[in-house]
């Protein structure tokens, strides 16, 4: 029996935690802009289903050249999943090269922080897999 809560719960803190992520870039690096508030949460909600849906048969695909760069290529499709946020909502901007670059290392690191703080985001995607690993493996008390 599952304790996680319903898949809708799921999905709209993951679309919110993308929000703020998202909304993060924009507040820090200046040429990420957005329109106003619903083209963020649009651009929210198509980038986690990029990152749903392509990002893990992308890493299926470029596993062969991952192996080969140490994963640096991971980090390229990382990359184009913000850029086809970019190319997809017409509200929301990223200029430059170098801007995809910072924004992705952002988006990385906020992640990354995200799987070890807890929170309402830990039930949904990878996070949630990781706590109910970590909860397996600790002693009953």
């Amino acid at each position: 029996m599952s304790d996680a809560p319903p898949l809708w719960i799921r999905l709209l803190i993951s679309w919110l935690t993308n929000a703020l992520v998202l909304g993060l870039v924009t507040a820090i690096l200046t040429d990420v802009r957005v329109k106003n508030f619903g083209s963020l949460l649009f651009a929210a909600a198509v980038f986690g289903v990029l990152n749903t849906i392509f990002k893990p048969l992308l890493r299926f695909i470029t596993l062969p050249l991952a192996l080969l760069t140490l994963g640096l290529a991971w980090f390229f499709v990382s990359m184009l999943m913000l850029d086809l946020t970019d190319a997809i909502v017409s509200g929301f901007s990223i200029d430059g090269f170098w801007t995809l670059v910072w924004a992705t290392v952002m988006v990385w690191l906020v992640n990354m922080a995200l799987d070890f703080i807890p929170g309402p985001w830990q039930i949904t995607g990878k996070r949630g897999r990781i706590n109910r690993s970590r909860s397996r493996r600790l002693p009953a008390s």
